[in-house]
């Protein structure tokens, strides 16, 4: 039994499917995932940008296939790429069945979109064919116009229907590799919707709050949304929107499942806004800490606090901690316990060598017990 009940989330039971070779849905670990936005058609700079998402931990790439373009270029793109790749498709089935054939490990469609009921099975025959899961994507902004007359507006009602018939598609040509999203920027109709489904459904769930906005409105709102489902338990991929460059999304969804607990990767700050206690410069102190330290794939945790009123109580709780004192000096705290001073001058290099030299013991702890 936990010694800490109140922070345990269950998460919600459902099956579980396979994205490439990511386990999704069961007791898997929540995947992130986030979605290039470099011209598909053009190969390298495409590769580039999965590459720096898979170097900050992304688990999943979407990838957009609009045209015959894009699906030619797939192909070189998912033989270089070390992740599992999505193809995002919109209305012409032929572009999911050339992206099934280049190597995408799952299909974004709207099944309602693809056409006639032929149609939909020649996309469940290539996904078959080629080891496809496929992820049905609902949008609040591009609801079924049968659906808008019905209820008026979006709604939940109207989000959840639209995916069980997207469902009862596939199910109708026995297809069962897949997942489903009920996204919409707006934050309430959105966790409504996917309160619903959850309660409907038992396959898993990719969450987004859809048009989420820039970087910082679209990680606040981002993180309403989502971390209040990820709290319930809901969600078992997930996906920030922001306009900002993917990478940013990736950091952003697993400083959101670090939070919660639900994933550790990387080093976890905890510090302080700062104040006029502050013994040295604290804001500028954690980015300088943050940028040096994104290499860092071992989960741990280090506290920077500007004095003493909270540092020593921050500094038992983590692994490494930086607490503020007086001319200059300032106490390190290694596992929880006062261990030796450092200069304000010596202060970075000294803490990312700790926190280097603390990755290097876990994980040869790590290789030992394997």
């Amino acid at each position: 039994m936990s010694v800490r009940p109140w922070r345990d989330i269950e998460r919600r039971k459902c099956r579980q499917i396979m994205v490439g070779n990511v386990p999704i849905g069961g007791d898997a670990p929540i995947a992130v995932q986030t979605m290039t936005n470099t011209p598909t058609s053009d190969a390298r700079a495409t590769i580039d940008q999965i590459r720096a998402c898979e170097e900050v931990g992304a688990d999943i790439v979407r990838v957009s296939c609009p045209d015959t373009e894009s699906t030619a270029a797939f192909k070189l793109i998912a033989k270089a790429a070390a992740v599992p790749l999505v193809a995002d498709i919109h209305f012409h089935y032929k572009r999911a069945l050339e992206a099934a054939d280049a190597g995408a490990a799952c299909l974004r469609i709207n099944p309602g979109n693809i056409g006639s009921s032929e149609r939909v099975a020649e996309v469940v025959r290539a996904a078959k064919a080629n080891g496809c899961s496929i992820r049905i994507g609902v949008n609040a902004g591009s609801l079924e116009k049968d659906l808008l007359e019905k209820y008026g507006e979006p709604c939940p009602e109207a989000l959840v229907e639209s995916a069980l018939d997207h469902i009862k598609l596939l199910q109708d040509h026995d297809f069962h590799e897949y997942k489903v999203a009920v996204k919409a920027s707006d934050v309430f109709l959105a966790v409504a919707a996917y309160h619903a489904l959850a309660e409907t459904v038992d396959c898993p769930l990719h969450l987004g709050i859809t048009e989420a906005g820039g970087l910082i409105g679209g990680t606040v709102k981002s993180s309403i949304g989502m971390g209040s489902l990820l709290w319930a338990g809901i969600g078992d991929t997930i996906r920030v929107s922001l306009s900002a460059e993917p990478v940013e999304e990736v950091k952003v969804g697993f400083e959101m499942l670090k939070a919660l607990g639900l994933r550790t990767r990387g080093v976890r700050v905890v510090s302080c806004p700062s104040c006029a206690r502050q013994g040295f410069d604290v804001i500028r102190t954690v980015e300088t800490l943050e940028k040096r330290l994104e290499h860092i794939k071992t989960p741990m945790s280090l506290s920077v606090l500007g004095c003493v009123v909270n540092g020593p109580g921050e500094a038992r709780e983590t692994d490494i901690g930086l607490t503020g004192g007086g001319k200059g000096k300032h106490m390190v705290y290694l596992s929880g316990v006062t261990d030796h001073h450092v200069a304000s001058a010596d202060m970075i290099d000294h803490i990312v060598g700790l926190v280097e030299a603390k990755a290097a013991e876990i994980e040869a702890g790590l290789s030992e017990a394997a």
